[in-house]
């Protein structure tokens, strides 16, 4: 099972070892990025862990539970999800959350990394895989059925390996897996995807950075970083930043540092040095005037706050 013990990916370290961040490990045999199976035996091959004891963690993929008997309980970003049968757990890349206690939950178990998606998908489908969608979906009642349907076809076409062709088996796989989340999308409380932005190179460079940005934000600061490794121009970046989200790449840049910081600061209850050190910051102060500057608060003030009202 791609999930099972195993030692962080390749991504560099995530900070203290109770929260590493997880690269994409699938069996031996398993082709491509994607990964299906169910919560029951995700729970059966795993006795011990990772809930035993419970260990928060990150992952480089996606995470797509459909719960389709019993309730599962998972934490996503410190915050227990209670998903109910006919709901759907997301968990994307780069949140930190913590597996609960085995329990009665039943439902197809879907992992998968970003870049199993076709492009023009992926821009389709980034309300929904953006990192501050909603943790739990509840489908549109007309989609219910056929998501749940698509589910078991994918799990069965996955468990098919080696009865056709591998590039045909793969090719059955993402476009069942890419009808699914299609469908998936029309959730309430995801926003479609315009048109416009859909449709054009600056949607995708957008699209790009986003999903570079989840994984490099602890080290890169700078939108010349994000532009040398998307292969385009600062002026291309900031453009198709700016078309997407309203917001400049250094403003987003910091805004999810801020996130990161927030969220361990009264989530995990790190220390503000930590965080700081976490966050590439050379100098607490000056992850001290970061933080105040965007919150009024400083570190410190702001953990002692979080303390006694929740983060």
């Amino acid at each position: 099972m791609m999930v099972g013990r195993r030692h962080p990916g390749s991504y560099g370290q995530a900070g203290p070892a109770e929260v590493p961040l997880y690269g994409f490990q699938p069996p031996v045999g398993t082709p491509f990025g994607l990964e299906v199976s169910t919560v029951q035996d995700f729970f059966a091959e795993h006795d011990d862990w990772p809930w035993n004891p419970p260990r928060p963690g990150r992952a480089a993929f996606h995470y797509l539970i459909a719960v389709t008997e019993g309730e599962l309980l998972h934490d996503v970003d410190r915050l227990t999800r209670t998903v109910a049968p006919g709901q759907w757990l997301w968990v994307r890349p780069g949140h930190t959350q913590c597996w609960h206690p085995p329990n009665a939950a039943r439902g197809p178990f879907i992992l998968f990394e970003p870049d199993v998606l076709t492009s023009a998908t992926a821009r389709l489908l980034a309300p929904l895989t953006a990192h501050e969608a909603p943790a739990v979906l509840s489908p549109h009642p007309d989609d219910a059925a056929w998501l749940h349907q698509t589910a078991l076809q994918l799990l069965d076409e996955h468990r098919a390996l080696g009865r056709r062709p591998l590039d045909v088996h793969h090719a059955l796989r993402r476009s069942l897996l890419e009808s699914l989340l299609l469908r998936l999308a029309n959730a309430p409380g995801i926003t479609p995807t315009s048109a416009a932005t859909a449709g054009t190179a600056r949607g995708d460079t957008y699209g790009r950075f986003a999903d570079t940005l989840e994984l490099r934000f602890r080290e890169l600061h700078r939108a010349a970083d994000y532009a040398e490794l998307l292969g385009c121009s600062v002026r291309t970046l900031s453009r198709a930043a700016r078309d997407a989200t309203g917001k400049g790449v250094r403003e987003l840049i910091d805004e999810r540092r801020l996130l990161e910081a927030r969220r361990l600061l009264a989530g995990a209850r790190w220390e503000a040095r930590t965080v700081a050190a976490h966050l590439g910051f050379t100098d607490p102060a000056n992850f001290g005037r970061f933080f105040r500057d965007r919150t009024g608060l400083t570190p410190a003030a702001f953990a002692a706050r979080s303390a006694t009202t929740g983060p």
